[in-house]
């Protein structure tokens, strides 16, 4: 499922620490992306850990230092540990950075519970705040503050639960909701974030059993407007996260770079899934598109050292 791809013996972390410091004096970027880039989440944690005893600093720092543009963002986030990573992304749509309310959505919904508490952890030691403070803080809409502090604070039971009847009452108050044009409903917000994923899919195919159509085809009826989006972001991450990230490299792609947001929201999406469902969405990119993921992505307009890193994580030509 992942495409990062780690070669079957690495060098020790004392070995790669000496080699990244040496590398930052250059700078020189593709030595840098050579170790980084084909390093797992436990061996990068292996590094940053070497490099603060040996050098006395954070291996980010001296990234930071010695980098700039989008690379040097890209190359932080990828090194950071997942959580930590998330954390990041989401401090950065509430400051203002990056301000797509459907990156929290997307770290929610398309992960673990478990990953959602790890993250929450992350953020409050890395911003001396809480996410959800943040939120209530920031986001000032009603329903999209009350959806997205449902969703952030919930903590879902993670194994298979069926209940068919069940589903079918659920169904039944998603498809009221629905058609009275209550989107911002207690009841639908209240679903969304307490069931677990199981629960949810269950849920939704018995909603298009017994309606005829998708839940998504059917919040598709309502517009653009920000509460529809986010929940349409919500629903496909719960139903297929890996449709959901193809609908997010295809859009980045198409834009081009006409906009600093699309080339973060790119690196950031396939950054993020790497490690996770990258293969799965490369194959839906293709059955979706009819096209290459891998050969859409190496066309975007990114620097060449982003686009170096990026398409390593991809595993292309590797």
């Amino acid at each position: 499922m992942a495409t990062l791809v780690v070669p079957d013996s690495v060098p020790s972390p004392t070995e790669d620490s000496k080699t990244l410091m040496e590398a930052c004096r250059g700078p020189d970027e593709e030595v840098i992306i050579s170790i980084l880039g084909h390093r797992n989440s436990s061996q990068r944690r292996n590094i940053r850990d070497t490099y603060q005893q040996v050098y006395n600093e954070p291996l980010t720092d001296r990234l930071y230092s010695e980098l700039s543009d989008h690379f040097r963002r890209a190359i932080i986030l990828w090194t950071h540990d997942p959580a930590e990573r998330d954390a990041i992304r989401a401090n950065e749509v509430l400051k203002g950075r990056n301000p797509q309310l459907e990156v929290i959505v997307e770290i929610v919904c398309a992960n673990s519970p478990h990953h959602l508490q790890s993250v929450k952890q992350a953020y409050c030691a890395l911003f001396n705040s809480s996410l959800e403070k943040d939120i209530a803080a920031v986001v000032f809409s009603l329903h999209l503050r009350k959806l997205l502090l449902g969703l952030v604070g919930s903590y879902r039971y993670d194994k298979r639960v069926v209940d068919m009847k069940f589903a079918h009452w659920e169904s039944a108050d998603l498809f009221e909701a629905m058609q009275t044009k209550e989107l911002g409903y207690d009841d639908l917000i209240y679903i969304l974030s307490t069931r677990n994923a199981c629960e949810l899919k269950d849920s939704f195919k018995m909603y298009e059993q017994q309606f005829k159509l998708p839940i998504y085809e059917d919040l598709k009826s309502y517009g653009g407007d920000d509460l529809t989006s986010l929940l349409k972001v919500a629903v496909q991450c719960i139903v297929c996260p890996e449709k959901h990230f193809a609908e997010v490299v295809k859009t980045s792609t198409r834009r081009l770079g006409m906009h600093d947001n699309d080339d973060d929201t790119l690196s950031g999406a396939i950054i993020s899934r790497a490690e996770v469902d990258m293969a799965k969405v490369r194959t839906e990119y293709s059955n979706m598109f009819e096209a290459n993921l891998d050969d859409d992505v190496a066309e975007h307009s990114f620097g060449d050292n982003t686009k170096s890193l990026i398409m390593t994580l991809l595993g292309a030509g590797v």
